[in-house]
């Protein structure tokens, strides 16, 4: 499933961003100290694990944090929030990580690495160059237009070659079921709910076919104290931890959650790599994160949205994971 890095960050191409927000929950516990935070995340099993973990396991109170939960439909939103004070936490997928690279918000936490993303096609279309000349819907700047330029590349093709309709997730999912595009990059578990309205539609495409490391994260605000960042880190450490050792009861926290059957969350799941807190402290140390940020950073340079590429630990707390962990 590897891909050197050279020819993932080749392979790969970002413009823009889709920012839009989704509806809001909130999950509180008690404070210890009267530490209180507000952390957004992404309706996917990637975002609300360890959120509905911590309430369950109580490791806010645990840790002496509050918290209240906020659900967005992406990560640059919630990094965007973080900048005008109105969130202290969030949760990005890979295709937000040319934020905090650029200097805004703090990576705390690795969270998992993703393999969600796919290119579908409507019954009928095998393969990514059955959609030359085709209108293909996706979502600008996401990980679904990710996947699909890697795709695109690998077929030796490019965006030219194809019809690409900008438009928020929502409106791929409506415009796919509907047919009024042939193909879309997006992402599970969205295709699980394009696929009850068209069972026999082809995933053409894959990041994990296709290859390469896409991490997914936690990051704080600026403002965030640094012992608020510490009990955090903590709490979600341990969810972390909780969540590798018990995968069924995860799956069902978080569909708990997000209000949406198990069957769903499991689903979703499947794209899903999870990590011990203890392996991501190893893979911290041995500068395996940092090679995944690296490579990201890379390829953000590559799209114009970053204009030299970081060193890692000047958005990753590196050195907080570790002690935490320790």
């Amino acid at each position: 499933m590897s891909m050197s890095r050279r020819g993932f960050i080749s392979a790969l191409s970002v413009t823009g961003l889709s920012l839009s927000v989704a509806s809001c929950g909130s999950s509180d516990g008690d404070s210890g100290d009267g530490a209180g935070v507000r952390f957004g995340y992404i309706a996917d099993y990637n975002g609300a694990s360890l959120l509905a973990i911590a309430d369950d396991q109580g490791l806010w109170k645990k840790h002496g944090v509050s918290a209240s939960y906020k659900v967005f439909v992406n990560g640059p939103i919630q990094i965007q929030a973080l900048g005008t004070g109105n969130l202290d936490y969030g949760y990005i997928g890979p295709g937000a990580m040319w934020l905090p690279a650029s200097g805004k918000s703090k990576i705390v936490a690795i969270n998992t690495l993703t393999y969600a993303d796919r290119v579908i096609a409507q019954p009928g279309i095998t393969s990514i160059t059955g959609l030359k000349g085709k209108k293909v819907g996706v979502p600008e700047g996401t990980s679904g237009e990710m996947v699909l330029n890697l795709a695109l590349r690998q077929a030796g093709m490019s965006m030219d070659d194809i019809d690409k309709v900008v438009m928020d997730a929502t409106t791929v999912v409506t415009a796919f079921a509907s047919g009024q595009i042939d193909g879309a990059g997006i992402w599970y578990p969205l295709i699980p709910t394009i696929k009850e309205k068209v069972p026999d539609l082809v995933e053409v495409a894959s990041t994990e076919k296709i290859g390469g490391s896409f991490p997914t994260a936690f990051v704080a605000g600026d403002k965030v104290k640094d012992a608020t960042n510490e009990k955090v880190v903590k709490v979600l450490q341990e969810a972390n931890d909780w969540r590798a050792a018990h995968k069924e009861e995860s799956i069902a926290l978080a569909a708990k959650l997000l209000k949406v059957s198990e069957d769903k969350v499991k689903e979703d799941a499947a794209n899903v790599e999870t990590m011990t807190t203890a392996d991501l402290v190893a893979k911290t140390k041995d500068g395996t994160v940092g090679e995944w940020l690296d490579s990201m950073s890379d390829f953000f340079v590559s799209t114009g949205q970053l204009k030299k590429a970081p060193a890692a630990d000047s958005f990753y707390t590196a050195d907080l994971y570790t002690k935490a962990g320790a």
